[in-house]
């Protein structure tokens, strides 16, 4: 196991400030919200571990900063698994940060918003709040169309320019 070193714990504090201010204060609740994506990066560029912990403490610090109800930890499960399931799918996949391949990006974004954003977020929605998961399940895969793209293609250009100028070492 390669150990962590400063440049991915730097990076992971942006990472989770990132994430705060994605989720908490440019969001539309409801509507729109690109606070998986620091997440997401997160796991691909430094590894599941990292992407899991950027996940779960931004997740844990965005409920202290300005909670939205209850706190409930099957959100921070998913905000976790957000980071977790890309990361270990990317190193299954083999991507070369030198020359990352985009459906490689693509389908570990997929699969993981798939799982987490998709299925498990409506569910525990239905199961805590009551909210019909046939409803809040459309919304959100149809939410998932326009960001598992624009996340590929934003993280692959993101790998070889950090790649190019020597902030990372390997994707």
């Amino acid at each position: 196991m390669k150990k962590t070193n400063v440049k991915a714990i730097v990076s992971s504090g942006v990472l989770i400030s990132l994430n705060i201010i994605l989720s908490k204060f440019i969001a539309i609740p409801g509507i729109i919200s690109f606070g998986g994506f620091p997440i997401i990066f997160g796991g691909i560029v430094f590894g599941p571990i990292i992407g899991g912990i950027v996940g779960t403490v931004g997740d844990i610090v965005s409920f202290i900063i300005k909670p939205t109800g209850p706190f409930m930890p099957h959100f921070v499960l998913t905000s976790a698994l957000t980071g977790i399931i890309p990361g270990i799918l990317v190193r299954a996949l083999k991507n070369d940060p030198r020359d990352p391949k985009l459906w490689k990006i693509f389908i570990s974004i997929l699969i993981g918003q798939v799982i987490t954003t998709v299925l498990m977020v409506p569910y525990f929605r239905e199961v805590l709040f009551g909210h019909p998961f046939l409803v809040t399940m459309p919304k959100a895969l149809s939410r998932q169309a326009i960001n598992i793209p624009a996340y590929s293609i934003i993280i692959k250009l993101l790998i070889q320019a950090l790649y190019r100028a020597g902030a990372i070492e390997e994707a």
